[in-house]
């Protein structure tokens, strides 16, 4: 399939050397789609914890409720292998109260 670039408004016709060049940038770009999903998963994860991090300090009687809702967001990304596994991710629900 060719591939086309616009040089001055003048649209010709990629090289064999360019095509294979934005074949290689593609093939890093998807290579890379897990660490990108998990990256942003973890980011969202270190989020929650951290709005929750006040319930595990020494002078806070932690419920069992939040002990379970911070394990089970600390082990979230367990286990995942792949960008769809990542995608389909549900948070656990925050327990109400303290």
């Amino acid at each position: 399939m060719a591939r086309y670039k616009t040089i001055n408004g003048i649209t010709i016709e990629c090289t064999a050397a360019e095509v294979a060049e934005l074949d290689d940038m593609k093939a890093d770009w998807d290579s890379k789609a897990f660490d990108r999903a998990i990256s942003g998963l973890r980011f969202k994860r270190n989020q929650l914890l951290q709005e929750t991090d006040f319930y595990a300090n020494s002078d806070v009687t932690m419920s069992d409720d939040w002990k379970t809702y911070r394990q089970d967001l600390r082990d979230i990304t367990n286990g995942l292998t792949t960008v769809a596994e990542v995608d389909a991710v549900t948070f656990p629900t925050k327990p109400s109260g303290e």
